[in-house]
């Protein structure tokens, strides 16, 4: 995808809920869905591509009112298999607000594997995989559609209220 002044990898993108994205840990280890739609690109795979420790992440956001906004990090990287996919992210800057900072350092949970910080399943809870702390201040992978925490939500921009389109995409970075 070309957008903001150079070529990015999407992985991740939600569009009009036709994919489930209440999936499990292989699903998600593995990636989903199909790549000119819904899909995940599977967390190896995100994994791989973020290696280096130089990669920019970037989220378009849509509500169902025609608003967008943006949020973009200067690093990102996610862990293999054996750190739970640990999320390292962090320099914001964009529109919608840093919802995502708070996450930083921790662990993938999907409704089978749970790796939070809270004594319940945020998974389970919030219905979505993501990378939870005490649970959520955004959860892309949440349900469609649905208003309240168990949607697709970025606090800092339309707090708990439901988000029409998230794609997430990396490039490397260059200084």
């Amino acid at each position: 995808m070309h957008t903001d002044g150079g070529y990015w990898t999407v992985f991740q993108r939600r569009l009009n809920g036709k994919t489930g994205f209440y999936r499990g840990w292989n699903e998600y280890k593995n990636g989903f869905g199909d790549p000119s739609a819904e899909y995940w690109l599977g967390n190896d795979k995100i994994h791989r591509l973020t290696l280096s420790g130089q990669s920019l992440l970037r989220i378009d956001l849509g509500d169902f009112k025609g608003g967008t906004a943006y949020a973009k990090y200067l690093h990102f990287s996610i862990g293999d298999s054996s750190s739970k996919y640990k999320l390292t992210v962090f320099g914001y800057s964009g529109t919608a607000g840093d919802s995502l900072s708070k996450h930083h350092t921790m662990m993938f949970s999907t409704m089978d594997n749970d790796n939070d910080r809270y004594s319940k399943n945020c998974a389970t809870e919030f219905n979505g995989s993501w990378w939870y702390n005490m649970c959520c201040r955004s959860n892309l992978n949440g349900q469609f559609k649905v208003a309240g925490i168990k949607g697709i939500s970025w606090y800092t921009w339309r707090g708990y209220g439901s988000i029409k389109t998230s794609t997430m995409m990396i490039r490397k970075r260059t200084m």
